[in-house]
């Protein structure tokens, strides 16, 4: 019995249907897995369903360096900020060395996340050693004598859980004039120096006190040149208040009081808001004090806040407010009756529901490691991506005709293979990516489209390479079914080695690059690994079952596979070798 040649599978020529049920199976499994899901169409991106893309750029001015560690804190710290928001299927990524992009799809307020994403959220609460009003509002502001309003005074039982002050404080503001608020600045600074001074003493200093050296150091006449010629009516002096300066030194900052703005001197940060461990924004309708936003600190903020509260609490107006400083400008001004002990805080004010809600989202997930500035803004809308999509799937549709005109034009019937291959690569794809999109987030975007239609030729090239093999066998002289198999091994290896090609340059493609480009990478692909499996799972064995049709078989000349007109060479003949002699052997 002669043993079968090497090379050829009996099993892979007698049961193709083996191959057609196996990826049969696989298309009804995941095709019920996506409607299984709800989600019957791939997740559109950000260009083809519209929505709003910031890019943001990252400054070195906070003493932190733009490096791979800062710049991926920042990106996970938008993403919760952005999540925090209720926003889905938003997209958070750095661009390069020191860009970030944030897609944030339709139906989001993305005016709401566009201050989200980039405020860096430094928050300090600092002592007030001097407020008072700036601008036209200046000249109405109520004289040294007046008291705040009684509303910003802690009710007890606020003052049990927090620090609980208005965010439109009204409190005491300094003489207009020059010289006193000079002398007034001077003693605050020396006021902080020993918090637990009276009140009485800062609002009559000694001329010897202002005039002495110690308190006319350079740092506090800077400072209070700085105070003196601040006026927070103008956006350019409110954004350059306070810059630069460090978490230890006395600063000058502005905030606005019932549409007031008001400049504010303030003393060294005493709490960090990252001590704040936890803070939620409540409704509070007990005191109708309306929206607040509570904080929970950590053992050391607890202590350190205690600490400051005791202090502030000896003092009078406006000495015995802490000021919330967030990103330099003041948010909060609370009063402070007595020391606030538990690790509880309050702000509360004249807040919406949609400012307690960002402020308590910032202080939740923390402050960004770098400070970042919006380079671009652009909104597509939903009419503007469905052009755009209607035009890819139109290019692909007329990429697709194109391709099917060749094929049955040059291949005739046997561009039925190639349809029918087509059409299978084409449904697993969509079902893939509709299957990818709350699975991993994918999302296609215009790139990915084009990824798509380019996957098209990939896919149409592997059976050519292969039509063109089994042409080669039956101009040697071989019936088609032979020839299937004989020129099966040579295309396989050459599809092979071709779709390694395109999938290694579609994966440094997704590796080195960002954003939109990655998603013609990704798709590309995918492609790639399903046009092998199409191939292998498929097409070949489609074309073993076709094989042993008459219509094929035969050599129609409407088959494709017509030998005359391939220019065949006579049928190949088996030959008998004749026998060689065989010699007896002696005994």
């Amino acid at each position: 019995m002669a043993a079968p040649k090497k090379g050829r599978s009996a099993s892979a020529q007698s049961k193709p249907g083996r191959s057609l049920a196996l990826i049969l199976i696989a298309i009804v499994a995941l095709t019920g897995g996506m409607f299984l899901s709800g989600h019957t169409t791939p997740r559109l991106g950000i260009d083809l369903a519209g929505g709003t893309s910031i890019t943001l750029e990252a400054k070195a001015d906070q003493g932190s360096a733009i490096n791979k560690a800062n710049m991926d804190t920042a990106v996970d710290i938008m993403n919760r900020r952005v999540n925090g928001l209720g926003v889905s299927e938003a997209e958070v990524q750095t661009q390069g060395d020191r860009n970030i992009i944030v897609n944030i799809p339709k139906g989001t307020n993305s005016k709401e996340a566009r201050d989200q994403v980039g405020t860096t959220a430094k928050l300090y609460f600092r002592p007030v050693l001097a407020q008072e009003a700036t601008g036209a509002a200046a000249s109405a502001s109520p004289s040294p004598s007046a008291s705040g309003s009684s509303s910003a005074s802690p009710s007890p039982s606020a003052s049990k859980s927090g620090a609980s002050g208005e965010k439109a404080t009204s409190s005491s503001s300094p003489s207009a004039s020059a010289t006193t608020q000079g002398r007034a600045v001077t003693d605050a600074l020396k006021a902080d120096a020993s918090p637990s001074a009276s009140a009485s003493a800062s609002s009559s200093p000694s001329p010897s006190a202002s005039a002495s050296g110690d308190t006319g150091s350079t740092a506090d006449a800077k400072l209070q040149a700085q105070y003196a010629a601040l006026d927070c009516s103008k956006e350019s002096a409110r954004a350059k208040a306070g810059e630069g300066v460090k978490p230890e030194d006395s600063t000058v900052a502005c905030g606005e009081i019932d549409g007031v703005w008001y400049k504010y001197l303030l003393g060294p940060a005493a709490v960090a808001g990252t001590e704040v461990d936890e803070a939620k924004a409540v409704y509070d309708t007990q005191t109708a004090a309306g929206w607040q936003v509570t904080m929970d600190f950590n053992k050391s903020g607890a202590k350190k806040f205690a600490d400051i509260t005791g202090k502030l609490a000896q003092n009078t107006l406006p000495q015995n407010e802490f000021g919330i400083v967030l990103d330099g400008e003041v948010v909060s001004s609370p009063t402070v009756s007595q020391s606030i002990t538990g690790g509880q805080a309050q702000i509360s004010g004249s807040f919406t529901q949609e400012e307690a809600q960002s402020l308590a989202n910032m202080l939740s997930y923390g402050a960004l490691p770098l400070s970042f500035q919006e380079q671009s803004v652009t909104t597509v809308t939903a009419a503007l991506g469905g052009d755009q999509l209607h035009a890819g799937l139109l290019a692909g549709a007329i990429g697709l005709g194109l391709v099917v005109l060749y094929l049955v034009f040059y291949y005739r019937g046997l561009s039925v293979v190639a349809m029918a291959s087509l059409l299978v690569s084409g449904i697993l794809t969509y079902v893939i990516m509709a299957l990818l999109g709350p699975a991993i987030g994918f999302a296609l975007n215009l790139p990915a489209v084009c990824g798509a239609i380019v996957a098209i030729g990939i896919t149409a090239d592997s059976f050519i390479v292969y039509f063109e093999r089994i042409r080669d066998e039956i101009r040697e002289g071989r019936s088609l079914r032979p020839a299937v198999e004989r020129a099966w091994p040579r295309a396989r290896r050459t599809i092979l080695v071709s779709d390694f090609v395109s999938f290694l340059a579609a994966a440094v493609l997704f590796i080195v690059t960002v954003g939109k480009v990655q998603g013609f990478a990704f798709t590309l692909g995918l492609t790639t690994v399903l046009d092998v499996v199409v191939v292998f799972f498929f097409t070949k064995p489609l074309m073993t079952l076709l094989a042993r049709r008459k219509f094929f078989a035969s050599g129609s000349k409407w088959s494709g596979l017509d030998p005359k007109s391939l220019g065949a060479k006579p049928p190949l003949r088996r030959t008998r070798r004749t026998a060689a002699p065989v010699e007896t052997k002696e005994a």
